[in-house]
């Protein structure tokens, strides 16, 4: 960039919220994933106006933007390839307002998700959405991938909750979608089409979330099993039984005995699967329905069934899921996460071509997730100073997407595309459906200037690179 337009851009905000020295750039050069790409400046707007400011200065300029949250993308949406403006929207973090009487939250896109949550629970409220990043992601963030997480099965994911916005576009205008009301049909419904587009139609300056009663009570309960089939049947029969699971999530073998290896818990290493279950609602209902999970997974053959009688004993058999992420990084430093997501009953077939992927590249390969809905997360741990290693990786990512569509799934369930999953965008969608998404973003941003080379795979593209 200019060094004039870098000046126009700390008269715009002021010197200490524009930061172009090297250092300082480099905070805002990476993400959760792979890749690292420099931006030429990072700002840090506080007001909408300031972000139109500098969206106009960019439009101007045909100076790229790369709007950014918290940084905890596992897809690289809010790497800055194109070099340009990192648009931090971290100080942009007022939660302003929990209406109780319309059950609504009107937050800021630096709010961190969890202390929206907190703040809903002391007023009774309850903000589902649960990315497992929740402690440091940012509520931009998650609108921008549509973030998911345990409550997905019931609950949904962040776009179930949003009911209005604030939007600067790639031209530097405000527009509002929604409102305050939970039925709004005017015209073409932008609210949905904004979240989930990973920064690349405008910059979210303002939400308006939806927010429900807290559930009264909550119980959990373990299910052990010596065969993976048994498992998937047995989350089957759980929901087609009439219950809904607030969370609904498996283990395979190698997460077990991961965590085992890590902190021991206590946890059968030889079983083949762990379902973990949680019900919630009326302390009856909760009562009723933890007790038909428990017989339910014992007619599908689970060799053991804990469950929680007391609070501390549901977060203990909490624990073992938590622990997966960290215990698989014990193994080797480089930890490739993965969501392809596939229909529930695809769930055990899905796994064995999971394990097929494994033994033929030779990899280290743990599958956990979501398995009410069907959102395996399938990590691979590697060394990325490996490089015959990290080849064999690159291979096996995209057989992993190849194996989720030809199941009847999806590339993501919940990290987004981003850099990652770009290539394969095609192989889901086909070439109509992505045309018609390209065809969306240059009618909102002609000039390719919010987040550039995100979703949309680029000449010559193939496959992910996670080696450089």
């Amino acid at each position: 960039m200019k060094p004039e337009l870098i000046r126009e851009l700390k008269e715009m905000l002021s010197d200490d919220r524009v930061l172009d020295s090297l250092d300082e750039r480099y905070s805002y050069s990476f993400d959760a994933s792979f890749g690292t790409f420099l931006p030429d400046v990072a700002v840090f707007p506080v007001t909408t106006e300031e972000v139109v400011n500098v969206i106009k200065l960019a439009n101007r300029e045909k100076i790229p933007v790369t709007p950014r949250g918290g940084g905890t993308s596992l897809s690289g949406g809010p790497l800055p390839v194109a070099g340009g403006i990192a648009l931090v929207m971290t100080r942009m973090n007022r939660l302003l307002e929990i209406d109780r009487d319309n059950l609504v939250a009107i937050v800021e896109p630096g709010v961190i998700t969890a202390e929206l949550q907190r703040r809903a629970e002391a007023e009774g409220l309850f903000y589902p959405p649960d990315p497992s990043s929740s402690n440091v992601s940012t509520i931009g963030g998650n609108l921008a991938e549509n973030s998911g997480g345990p409550h997905g099965l019931k609950y949904g994911v962040t776009k179930h909750y949003v009911i209005g916005l604030e939007v600067v576009t790639p031209q530097g205008e405000i527009i509002r979608t929604g409102g305050m009301t939970v039925k709004n049909v005017t015209g073409y419904d932008l609210t949905p089409l904004i979240v989930g587009s990973e920064g690349t139609l405008g910059v979210i300056t303002k939400a308006i979330l939806r927010l429900i009663p807290k559930p009264r009570a909550r119980k959990a309960l373990m299910a052990v099993f010596n065969d993976l089939i048994d498992s998937g049947r047995a989350i089957s029969g759980v929901l087609t039984n009439g219950i809904l699971p607030a969370k609904m999530e498996i283990l395979d073998n190698p997460s077990i005995r991961a965590v085992e290896n890590y902190q021991p818990i206590g946890l059968p290493v030889e079983a083949d699967a762990i379902i973990l279950i949680e019900v919630d609602g009326h302390p009856a209902a909760v009562e009723d329905e933890i007790n038909r999970a428990a017989e339910i997974c014992r007619r599908y053959r689970a060799k053991e069934v804990r469950v929680a009688e007391n609070e501390r004993q549901r977060e203990e058999l909490w624990r073992a899921r938590k622990l997966v992420s960290p215990a698989i990084t014990q193994v080797k430093p480089t930890k490739i996460s993965e969501d392809a997501t596939v229909p529930r009953a695809k769930i055990p077939e899905m796994f064995e071509r999971l394990r097929q992927i494994r033994d033929k590249y030779n990899i280290h390969l743990v599958v956990f997730g979501h398995a009410g809905d069907g959102n395996l997360h399938p990590n691979i741990i590697a060394d990325i100073r490996d490089k015959d290693e990290m080849r064999r990786v690159e291979e096996a990512v995209g057989e992993i997407f190849k194996a989720a569509v030809e199941l009847g799934g999806t590339l993501s369930g919940e990290h987004g595309i981003g850099t990652m999953k770009a290539p394969y965008m095609e192989m889901e969608l086909g070439p109509v459906g992505l045309d018609m998404m390209r065809r969306i973003k240059q009618a909102w941003d002609p000039d390719n200037i919010l987040n550039p080379y995100k979703i949309f795979p680029q000449p010559g593209q193939t496959r992910v690179v996670l080696s450089e």
